[in-house]
């Protein structure tokens, strides 16, 4: 695309602060036009029909629809949409479908060169860290200590809302950690997560 040209961005992630941050920070430069923000992939694919963006931002972890599948179904249908991920996590498993990866503790000045650079000059950006590509590197370390606990409780079939009591916390909260985990362990429910869990000897 031409330098002089906008690029138009659409924002996807299911943390409503973090949009806010993102508007704030795209909105004050005069090279983006934001297209359109979600928090839910499922009604992002819905508008992405009518406003086809040159970039899209998004991150893997997500309810209602998992990123990874998002961003396929992205791909598939518009294979010159830009993707770039960004992530809580410095661990991913591919750079299948996607044209970046930063975390989402990046600076503003690292995010806006990045997002020129591939849309404007068609390159890839990863971060510092390596691609991590067929395996994950599974680790005990990999689980905070209240992921951990939490863990506990749902192998003794705790609700969330039960969890939530017992950890004085809310049930929101418990729903975001178990998100995470499922993620970071790559399971897609809660016999993966028991059975992940137990591999990695944190539940016995």
């Amino acid at each position: 695309m031409t330098a002089n040209k906008k690029i138009k961005i659409a924002l996807v992630d299911d943390h409503q602060m973090f949009l806010d941050g993102m508007i704030s920070v795209l909105s004050s430069n005069a090279l983006f036009e934001i297209l359109f923000v979600e928090t839910n992939p499922k009604q992002a694919l819905v508008k992405i029909k009518t406003n086809i963006p040159d970039l899209l931002i998004s991150d893997i972890s997500m309810p209602e629809m998992n990123g990874l599948e998002f961003i396929k179904s992205v791909k598939n249908k518009y294979p010159d949409v830009k993707i770039l991920v960004l992530s809580m996590f410095e661990n991913r498993q591919s750079a299948h479908n996607i044209d970046g990866y930063l975390l989402k503790e990046t600076s503003k000045e690292v995010l806006i060169e990045t997002i020129i650079d591939i849309v404007q000059n068609d390159k890839k950006h990863f971060g510092n860290g390596e691609i991590i590509k067929n395996t994950f590197n599974f680790k005990k370390s990999i689980l905070t200590d209240r992921e951990k606990e939490i863990i506990q409780f749902i192998a003794n079939e705790y609700t969330s809302e039960e969890i939530a009591e017992k950890l004085f916390t809310s049930k929101n909260t418990i729903d975001t950690h178990r998100k995470n985990m499922f993620y970071k362990l790559q399971v897609k429910n809660i016999a993966g997560l028991i059975k992940k869990a137990i591999y990695l000897g944190v539940v016995k």
